[in-house]
């Protein structure tokens, strides 16, 4: 799976002025639910406008924390709606997990997207529950509505949380995958401008040497996940390396998608992680270790660099934040093999496709469930489960805009403090607004551009400076627009299919050799990376890449975005 990074373009006032009358529809800019809504209006209301208490129970495809019992957010969800939440978020390896709640058909009320549930039949068809409970969703999705229906059966069954917006906002904070790299290596070496991946191995060898320890712990160079299904640490970095965007386990050119996992250019790589490793620049457990360890020796401050997506890691260095370690937080760098490639990282906001919620079959009330997101997805609503409370998580100057004082920001990057004041894993995978509410303050408080620089601590503010940047962001070529069929990784494969199958064995076979690859001697790498070509072209890959074209070729005929 690739994920999703945000991409945001600034916007001026004029098209700021002219969104304030697009959504002149929503709650109206209220930053707390009016409470005087019609029984028909009110998620769960009854004819005499009391809510009625109702529990639903979620599961959640990954790691997480239960919010506290008191948590404010939640609490105010229950005041004003009736509603609770159950949740169970993942323990273990997913596909086994999926697989006990296949067989025996033991599912909660809400599950996250999975296109194996999907295919089990778990989820319940939405769009008939959408147009007679859910006005709101409606309006929400309406531009996005032949994207979201599955190409096997023309239903829908996810609602995805991000991709939908009403404007291309700006951003300042970067999501997506990169060649991460502490901010102090860069410091140490006079903020030079890296664009290489040679230059990039260059500057974390010299570092490593310089300081084999960080704060008493034996310094690692470069670190490597390929650990369940985050597995693109590991496998997705050739397609970047030569331009292209993150279409998962393919490239595409032409509007043709091909493998690249048995092409020169990935061999390139591999090849420089086998002298990195002989180096002792990489990570010696990395391949035995697991999502949790990973992100420990994130947090301890030791590791200078990784391939990786940010929201993947950003709990551990939001732990560095914590621990007041701002020169061990990282600054992503779109790598090229040479600089006549232009980097293509960053990409425009894509729909999320089989990510998001979905109601499923075992739900004892999918009609009070699409009512409350109904409720959720209005503007008073998105407000509180972006910014929060008024007053006490941020403020509105003079201007209207909204701001927070330091303590504030401190709160938001704190991760205890937000299990107790935060919905972050209702939010996550709800339905929101992206872009800008009705009174022009974005949707996003990473994305509100006084809030971002008033925010930024002196030292971040200082390495900054040194780049003649505004934002991290900066370092990326501005994304050209998306192919209307990207991105490839959301294709459904279909569970038991022949592209299943190869795409699976494909994987087995990279978890297999690409770690032999990167370990083996120096001398022993082209016999071990031939050996891996070979056994992947014993498979029907035409089978596979044919899906992901016919899909890619469905998108283009038949999603229509207006």
């Amino acid at each position: 799976m690739g994920g999703t990074s945000k991409t945001w373009l600034r916007l001026g006032t004029i098209l700021l002025l002219s969104l304030s009358v697009v959504l002149s529809g929503c709650s109206g800019g209220n930053a707390k639910p009016s409470g005087n809504n019609t029984p028909e209006q009110t998620a769960t209301g009854n004819n005499d406008g009391k809510v009625e208490p109702f529990e639903i129970s979620i599961f959640i495809g990954e790691a997480g924390q239960q919010p506290t019992p008191d948590n404010k957010i939640y609490k105010k969800i229950k005041e004003e709606t009736g509603a609770t939440f159950k949740f169970e978020f993942l323990a273990g390896d997913i596909d086994q997990k999926l697989g006990v709640m296949i067989a025996g058909g033991d599912y909660p009320d809400m599950m996250t997207g999975n296109t194996k549930l999907t295919a089990a039949g778990a989820y319940i068809p939405l769009e008939d529950l959408i147009e007679e409970h859910a006005p709101n969703l409606k309006k929400h999705y309406e531009k996005y509505w032949n994207m979201m229906k599955d190409p096997n059966d023309g239903h829908i069954y996810i609602l995805p949380n991000y991709g939908v917006l009403n404007a291309d906002p700006a951003s300042n904070w970067y999501a997506g995958p990169a060649f991460w790299i502490q901010k102090a290596v860069l410091e140490d070496a006079g903020y030079p401008q890296v664009k290489t991946l040679d230059e990039y191995f260059d500057l974390i060898a010299k570092y490593k040497e310089k300081y084999p320890t960080i704060d008493g712990t034996p310094t690692i160079g470069f670190e490597i996940l390929n650990y369940d299904w985050r597995n693109w640490s590991l496998f997705n970095a050739p397609q970047h390396l030569i331009g292209h965007p993150n279409d998962g386990g393919v490239v595409v050119k032409d509007g043709k998608a091909e493998i690249f996992a048995d092409k020169d250019y990935a061999k390139r790589y591999y090849q420089k992680l086998n002298e990195m490793n002989a180096a002792g620049l990489v990570d010696k457990e990395a391949f035995t270790q697991n999502y949790d360890q990973y992100m420990a020796k994130i947090s301890s401050g030791a590791v200078l660099g990784m391939f990786d997506q940010h929201w993947n890691f950003q709990t551990a260095e939001e732990s560095l934040i914590t621990q007041e370690k701002l020169e061990r937080t990282y600054i992503g760098l779109p790598l090229v093999y040479d600089t006549s490639i232009r980097d293509h990282y960053k990409d425009r906001p894509a729909l999320n496709l089989n990510n998001g919620f979905g109601i499923s079959v075992n739900a004892k009330d999918p009609v009070k469930i699409i009512k409350l997101m109904d409720r959720l997805i209005e503007e008073d609503w998105q407000k509180i489960l972006s910014w929060g409370i008024p007053d006490e998580d941020y403020y509105v100057n003079e201007e209207g805009r909204f701001m927070k004082t330091q303590e504030q920001r401190d709160n938001f990057n704190d991760g205890t403090w937000k299990l107790a004041n935060k919905a972050d894993a209702w939010f996550k995978f709800a339905p929101k607004m992206e872009g800008y509410f009705s009174d022009g303050n974005s949707t996003d408080a990473a994305a509100q551009p006084e809030e971002f620089k008033a925010g930024l601590k002196p030292y971040d503010r200082q390495f900054l400076e040194a780049y003649g940047f505004d934002s991290p962001v900066d370092f990326f070529s501005e994304a050209p627009e998306n192919d209307i069929a990207y991105p490839a990784w959301s294709v459904d494969l279909v569970d038991g299919s022949e592209a299943k199958i190869v795409n699976t064995k494909q994987n087995e076979l990279s978890t297999k050799y690409l770690p032999k690859a990167i370990l083996a001697k120096p001398a022993d790498f082209e016999n071990v990376w031939n050996e891996y070509v070979s056994e992947i072209r014993k498979l029907n890959i035409k089978a596979y890449e044919d899906r992901i074209n016919e899909v890619l070729q469905w998108r283009r005929d038949t999603w229509s975005v207006k």
